[in-house]
């Protein structure tokens, strides 16, 4: 059986329309004569979504009791016996009730699908599991309802359904979305115009991705190589050298033109050994890039122009940069150069610009630094030179009547060595002297046709001649070698040197230091491997690149640091001399490896000087404020056991009160401090359950005066997941520092409402309220805001509220009460399956 195609109608927050699309689409399809029904919608009240329900068939479902509470579920199995062609799923990233067929609506989903019947379904942007983090970021609130990425992208389409900020936050003041008492809360809260324009911005760009991704995948199965020009990516092609940045910010300019364009910098080398490139300029050129908004990528390719065309074209790009040639006008004999090959090459698929800047012409100063050796292509051109000049030459002067003269015959047959010297070296050199002497002897010095020599001094010109060029041959090939040396030496200076850099700075990214080296070498990857002994097994400290090797023996070079660690490196076996800066390379990355652990012990050891701040804090409170509340039940202990006073019954009711009060005072400060102790050592442990707020909260309020509370808890809320010993600590820890710091004439108004999947109690007090700056230092532990007086208390309070909260998945922060005085804001996570439809307002409900 043929699996079912899963089509989603994805949204940037509730109330875009999507359910709305979902069953249009669905009349639609109803009216072509397709078998489709409605597997599970909910339209949340919503009147105009309610009308699309009439006249689709409905599935019924299944209800399952929780908690003496009954849910409605999709019925799975009604589904798979109705067997529709289409079947219309709501709300995809949904947990089930426990006691479902699964735990997630996905799984239900995927159910259909492996049945072959369609599905159309809906989801938010905020509930892909990769978002999450940057949801929580934008809005504040932890997604709990989420599913995997590759469920969306399996998806056989997926259709945006898009709205603006402005008609989304009008559609919710008219009552279209949530009830009319959840408006002021949503418009407030999750639908800030804000949120709703980085949420959206999140749904475009994710789409965006997808598009891509199923484009590519198109032209890789019909084989398409040519560009589409359906997304402006801009390829800009890097030498190292100092024109790199104008070509970058250029292609930036030209990026900001078209919305959605994209910059890869590209940095080819050849496979031969060092980089002909600063490494210096290379990492300024790949962070300017990066803070651009692009990517940085480094190609291995002994052909420039080829390597450079062929990323282009893999990457589906439309445009390269190129900057003008810094080469001399003598030095194009080698031929046109990267630009003009590149341009020639391109097709009409690909736009290449070439942007002028101020290194233009100024030469390309030394040669790649290799050594001495020479590349094919140069010692080919020496022999050509060497061999075929001298031949040449001769075939030209042999077919002029009236010739240069013999002396001038040897000065031209020396250029011709001096030019095979140059570009071969020595041997192409000897070579030349060596035919050129015989071409010499036999068709310029009388008698010619022989190699018989008949005037004494015609020979000595030939040895002289010979030697010579030997001699020139010798210095020219010294020459370039000192030369290619020099060039080299100044390239492992300058890797060096920023190498020393990084170390001054105190850089401490093995990653950076390992992907330097595998961009410095041409490597494919590059390891950092280590072992406590001979005789333990290599564990891999850190790696960059593809398919890194487990053990040196493994790699194509590897380079031993030390008794047990060792930097591998694959790709290509490196040249000896190579091995000195791998070698500082490899001292390095043992370095770096070894202060990244140091800054793991300096953290914790910060951790332990701050717990040792807490205990020398501890200390001054139990010097203190532990013995004001011990004093007073001394005091009035040692009154009512004293014989000399007699004390009437109002007294020693007073005293004895006074004795309780203290003994309570006493024990809320030692629980606070052991529950702080408790905090700082992580040996809290919540044990999670689901229950009612209003049946934890009343319970957290007996350690204030009766009538100082307004307690507002309404019945209709949904379970939360909480610890109930934990969040009631925490509650009476909150209520009572806002009864403490209220100005004694308004109560406390404790209320509770429910925001889609979570579920917030605010306390708010009339009191002085704490300014903007200091609303998070007052949960920081030892710390009390104001003139509070020494006896009321250690200053914990709030810190240990705030740390069980956390402990149990919420948060805690303060903002200002409207009218005046602080309100303390608790954020719990609703237990799964309890969001009921009468409290759905902004958070994280589907639409």
């Amino acid at each position: 059986m043929a699996r079912g195609k899963l089509r989603i109608y994805l949204g940037a927050a509730p109330g875009v329309g999507k359910t709305y699309a979902m069953l249009s689409e669905a009349h639609r399809r109803v009216e072509r004569g397709t078998d489709c029904v409605v597997a599970f919608v909910e339209h949340h009240d919503r009147p105009r979504t309610e009308v699309l329900l009439h006249g689709l068939e409905q599935i019924r479902r299944r209800e399952i009791e929780h908690r003496s509470a009954v849910f409605a579920e999709m019925d799975v199995d009604a589904v798979l016996e109705r067997a529709p062609a289409v079947a219309l799923v709501d709300e995809l990233a949904h947990t089930n009730v426990p006691g479902s067929r699964n735990a997630k609506r996905w799984q239900d989903v995927e159910e259909l699908l492996k049945a072959g019947i369609d599905v159309v379904s809906t989801v938010n942007i905020q509930h892909l599991e990769s978002l999450g983090d940057v949801v929580e970021s934008i809005t504040g609130v932890r997604q709990q309802e989420t599913i995997p990425d590759e469920v969306a992208r399996r998806a056989d389409q997926i259709e945006l359904v898009d709205m603006s900020p402005e008609a989304l936050r009008r559609r919710m003041a008219h009552g279209n979305i949530y009830q009319p008492d959840k408006v002021d809360a949503a418009l407030s809260n999750y639908f800030r115009p804000g949120n709703l324009t980085a949420l959206r911005e999140l749904a475009l760009l994710w789409v965006a991705d997808r598009v891509d991704e199923y484009l590519q995948q198109y032209r890789g199965e019909h084989g398409i190589s040519a560009p589409w020009q359906a997304r402006e990516r801009i390829v800009v092609g890097l030498t190292g050298g100092p024109e790199g940045r104008t070509l970058i910010r250029r292609a930036s300019r030209m990026a900001a033109k078209g919305s959605g364009s994209e910059i890869l910098a590209v940095y080819i080398a050849r496979s031969d050994g060092l980089t002909s490139a600063s490494p210096k300029e290379l990492a300024g050129q790949r962070t300017l890039v990066e803070d651009l908004g692009g990517t940085f990528h480094h190609v291995i390719g002994d052909d420039i122009p080829i390597a450079l065309l062929a990323f282009a074209r893999g990457v589906n790009a439309t445009q390269i940069v190129l900057g003008s040639s810094r080469r001399k006008t003598w030095q194009y004999i080698y031929g046109p150069g990267v630009g003009a090959t590149v341009a020639r090459e391109s097709g009409p698929d690909l736009d290449v610009h070439i942007v002028t800047h101020e290194e233009v012409a100024k030469g390309r100063g030394l040669p790649i630094a290799r050594g001495a050796r020479l590349s094919r292509t140069r010692i080919i051109s020496g022999w050509l030179a060497g061999v075929g000049g001298p031949a040449l030459l001769t075939l030209l002067l042999h077919g002029m009547e009236n010739g240069p003269g013999l002396a001038n015959d040897v000065l031209l047959f020396l250029f011709m060595t001096v030019a095979a010297a140059l570009l071969g070296g020595l041997t192409p050199a000897l070579a030349s002297a060596a035919v050129g002497s015989l071409l010499l002897n036999y068709w310029f010095t009388p008698p010619t046709h022989t190699l018989t020599v008949q005037d004494p001094e015609n020979f000595v010109a030939i040895v002289i001649f010979f030697a010579v060029a030997v001699a020139v041959a010798s210095v020219v090939d010294l020459a370039a070698r000192r030369t290619h040396q020099a060039a080299r030496l100044r390239a492992e200076s300058e890797i060096l040197s920023a190498l020393a850099g990084s170390v001054l700075r105190g850089e401490t990214a093995l990653d950076a230091l390992l992907d330097r080296v595998r961009e410095t070498f041409g490597m494919e990857s590059v390891a950092l491997l280590e072992r406590q002994s001979d005789v333990e097994p290599w564990t891999c400290a850190g790696f960059v690149g593809p398919a890194p090797v487990a053990r040196p023996d493994d790699a194509d070079v590897d380079m031993p640091v030390g008794d047990h660690m060792a930097l591998a490196l694959s790709g290509r076996v490196l040249p000896a001399e190579d091995r000195r800066v791998l070698g500082a390379f490899a001292a390095q990355a043992a370095v770096v490896l070894d202060r990244q652990r140091l800054v793991g012990e300096a953290e914790a050891a910060r951790r332990l000087a701050e717990g040792n701040r807490i205990r020398t804090a501890l200390l001054a409170a139990v010097s203190h404020d532990l013995r004001t509340p011990l004093a007073a039940i001394k005091a009035a202990v040692s009154s009512l056991r004293s014989d000399d006073v007699s004390w009437s019954d109002e007294d020693e009711a007073e005293l004895l009160a006074g004795i309780e009060d203290g003994a309570d005072r006493l024990d809320h400060l030692v629980g606070n401090l052991l529950d702080m102790s408790r905090l700082q050592t992580g040996t809290v442990t919540p044990l999670i359950r689901e229950i009612d707020l209003d049946e934890v909260v009343p319970m957290a309020l007996g350690g204030v005066p009766e009538g100082s509370v307004d307690l507002d808890i309404p019945e209709t809320l949904p379970m939360v997941a909480v610890d109930p010993g934990l969040l009631e600590r925490a509650v009476a820890n909150i209520v009572e520092n806002a009864v403490k710091y209220s100005n004694g004439r308004e109560r406390v108004t404790v209320a509770a409402s429910a925001l889609g999947e979570r579920v917030e109690l605010r306390v708010a007090d009339r009191g002085r309220g704490v300014p903007d700056e200091a609303k998070e230092r007052i949960f920081e532990p030892f710390q009390r805001y104001g003139d509070a007086p020494r006896g009321a208390g250690v200053g914990l309070g709030l810190a240990v509220a705030r740390g069980f909260v956390e402990s149990m998945g919420g948060t805690l922060g303060a903002e200002d009460t409207p009218g005046g005085g602080l309100t303390m804001v608790l954020t719990l996570t609703a237990a799964p399956g309890q969001v009921r439809p009468g409290s759905l307002p902004p958070a994280q409900v589907t639409s």
